[in-house]
């Protein structure tokens, strides 16, 4: 396995994975291609929506310590909330961080008009995934990405999502075989 940072932030990374399947966290590798993915992309704005334990937080973070940007992120449950930002605190990333608690979509829904994000990252209420994507439609930078999680995991709940992204005429959306299936769409205009 490759190892992508210092010692700290990758005995972090290690422990975390150990509960994926009980904070419902990325896989690593799909961690190393958000990570990548935000680097190439030179992305500055960017939202995650469920932060969890931090995990797909950190791949994240240290992608905007290269380009100099910041994360903002949303997590409903409060305990999930303090237990990412000791994560992020240990890995040295806390201060490019926001973490936002409560209500994805009611945090959406008051988005300042003039926020505009180059990179987003949903992995929360699977059902939900339309309204993120119909609230953060307007706020999305042309050139920037949505990328979902759980796409073929949980196709049932995100079909109506995939259908949406797909058929809409500002968007270009593949689906790859990450595990637990990784919706990348990117907003051409």
């Amino acid at each position: 396995m490759k190892e992508y940072f210092d010692k700290i932030t990758e005995d972090v990374l290690h422990s975390l994975e150990k509960t994926q399947k009980n904070f419902w966290n990325i896989s690593r590798v799909t961690g190393e291609f958000l990570y990548t993915l935000i680097k190439y992309a030179d992305s500055k704005n960017v939202l995650e929506i469920g932060t969890s334990n931090g995990y797909s937080g950190i791949w994240i973070g240290k992608a905007l310590k290269e380009t100099g940007g910041r994360l903002t992120t949303i997590e409903f449950w409060e305990k999930r909330f303090s237990i990412a930002y000791q994560n992020f605190k240990a890995c040295g990333i806390d201060d490019i961080i926001t973490i936002v608690q409560g209500s994805a979509c009611d945090i959406l829904k008051e988005l300042p008009k003039n926020c505009i994000i180059d990179f987003a990252f949903i992995d929360a209420n699977k059902k939900e995934y339309i309204d993120y994507f119909n609230l953060l439609d307007s706020h999305m930078k042309a050139g920037g990405f949505i990328c979902c999680d759980n796409v073929l995991s949980h196709k049932e709940k995100t079909q109506n999502f995939i259908d949406a992204i797909n058929n809409h005429s500002n968007y270009e959306n593949v689906v790859l075989n990450l595990p637990a299936g990784l919706s990348l769409g990117r907003k051409i205009r």
